[in-house]
């Protein structure tokens, strides 16, 4: 894939989350997205190269929360759910159309599946809710029930006070 195809895929994305911001629970129309028919062949593909960039931005919130310098700076013991929580709720805040085509499409798209259930067994072992050494199947259902807390509980507590030092460090990670 060339530069140029990777510009016009992630415009292509945009533009299905722009189209998909009216109706987030409608299936989306490939032939109302320019360009979507020459790098996508099916909805399905669509919602997977989305479900792909949602995987990217929550990754980026969570490692950002999980390496907070706020808690080296003043010797804290990191709060796990609560790092889990706050990248969630930034992630979700701020691409919520995104979120919520991809949680409409669950049921109709079954390519999404693998990919949410990883999503669920992250939740539970990042935030301590599930012991690797567990199966599967119980890690993907505490992280089902934390992601239902979320959904449900979002924006519950006031966000916590940062220092000027963490902030200034978070600005200049993204340079390196």
């Amino acid at each position: 894939m060339s530069w140029n195809d990777f510009y016009q895929r992630r415009d292509i994305l945009e533009a299905a989350v722009r189209q998909a911001g009216h109706h987030p629970s409608e299936p989306l129309s490939l032939d109302e997205i320019p360009g979507a028919t020459k790098y996508f062949a099916t909805e399905e593909e669509l919602l997977v190269a989305l479900r792909y960039k949602w995987n990217q931005v929550f990754g980026g919130y969570l490692r950002a929360e999980m390496a907070d310098p706020d808690y080296a700076d003043q010797d804290l013991p990191l709060d796990r759910v609560d790092a889990v929580t706050r990248a969630w709720n930034r992630a979700t805040a701020e691409h919520e159309t995104l979120r919520a085509v991809l949680d409409a499409a669950l049921e109709r798209c079954p390519a999404l599946l693998p990919s949410h259930e990883a999503e669920l067994r992250t939740l539970a072992l990042t935030a301590g809710l599930a012991d690797g050494n567990e199966p599967a199947a119980e890690i993907t259902k505490v992280g089902g029930a934390f992601a239902t807390l979320l959904r449900h509980g979002r924006q519950a507590k006031p966000a916590r006070r940062r220092s000027p030092m963490g902030h200034l460090l978070r600005l200049l990670a993204p340079s390196a």
